[in-house]
């Protein structure tokens, strides 16, 4: 493991605005500009009442003018919702802003439910374009001609690095001969996660801008002084996700101390499968915890992702992740 980053979801915690969500953002930026994270990533998600980060790269402007030296960028925008002009542009003029300091994470899935999705298009398409769409976006933002009938300006020169996002094999596949970097979703789908890497590495096909595969997977992470406050504190994610699942999705709930009778058996099930890619505890628990991670899957980089109610402890928790993860990536 070379390096680590943050993803944020930019929570709208219970009896919060979402102008506190992204203020809280912005001080999270700056807390793990600090600690050492090397990227702060938002994604793009619609017509979700507990995350404020849809306008994804104003969201993305708003940090990178808070902050001086962490690269911040989309994990990630989901291009089918988009022309892939105007996220050049939107991306250009990010870079053109804060050079060198700009990352752009693509993403396939919608971000959001049918109905938002249309909303979002306007029109549906029935074939996937998203391998054409990411090379036609990688062009504008490459050394163009100045003669092309179509550029985008600002964009053009820029050389956005972007990155494919995956939480499946097409992902893993499409990055590996595209010669791009890759970051897994395995911080809540981690069925895949060892089959893709394996694919991207194996088939990996070298590019002008990335001579060797670098993978970077995604894990939740609560960190705090003791085993029992980290795992109170994680249940508001928990109750979160467990809602979301079955048709509620809501602001980031208060925690409780009793979570399995708030979450049904069967529904809890799933959840805890699928936050399973995670690390929770106290410092001894969470560096052994993401140590295993490490071994096993061996990242070139590992983001680390966590929703925690009270801002204070969320900025604690990342700040003794960044802690473990200097020490886990100096051994």
């Amino acid at each position: 493991m070379d390096a680590f980053s943050l993803l944020d979801l930019s929570p709208i915690p219970e009896g919060q605005t979402a102008r506190d969500a992204i203020l809280n953002s912005v001080s999270l930026a700056q807390a793990a500009e600090t600690a050492g994270y090397k990227r702060y990533w938002l994604a793009e998600h619609h017509n979700m009442p507990g995350i404020a980060s849809a306008a994804t790269s104003i969201v993305i402007a708003q940090i990178a003018a808070a902050t001086k030296t962490i690269r911040v960028g989309a994990g990630g925008i989901m291009l089918p919702n988009h022309a892939p002009l105007v996220i050049a542009e939107q991306f250009g003029t990010l870079a053109t802003l804060y050079p060198d300091r700009i990352d752009l994470g693509l993403g396939r899935a919608p971000g959001s439910d049918m109905a938002t999705a249309r909303a979002l298009r306007r029109h549906m398409a029935p074939e996937d374009s998203f391998p054409t769409d990411v090379q036609e976006l990688i062009g504008y933002l490459a050394d163009g001609d100045d003669t092309a009938p179509v550029r985008a300006i600002p964009g053009q020169g820029t050389n956005v690095p972007v990155w494919i996002l995956g939480s499946s094999l097409y992902g893993a596949q499409l990055a590996a001969y595209l010669g791009l970097p890759y970051a897994f979703a395995s911080h809540f789908a981690p069925d895949m996660l060892e089959q893709a890497l394996h694919i991207y590495r194996s088939t990996f096909q070298p590019s002008s801008t990335l001579e060797k595969p670098h993978a970077m997977l995604a894990a939740g992470v609560c960190a705090a002084p003791s085993d029992e406050e980290a795992a109170f504190l994680r249940s508001s994610q928990i109750l979160a996700f467990a809602r979301l699942r079955t048709g509620r999705p809501g602001p980031l709930p208060l925690p409780v101390n009793d979570i399995e009778a708030h979450v049904p058996a069967p529904v809890m099930q799933g959840v805890n499968h699928a936050l399973s890619c995670s690390a929770t505890g106290a410092p001894d628990s969470v560096y052994r915890q993401l140590d295993e991670i490490i071994t096993r899957y061996q990242p070139d980089e590992i983001m680390v992702t966590g929703m925690i109610h009270d801002h204070a402890a969320r900025v604690r928790s990342f700040q003794l992740a960044a802690d473990i993860l200097k020490s886990l990536r100096a051994v």
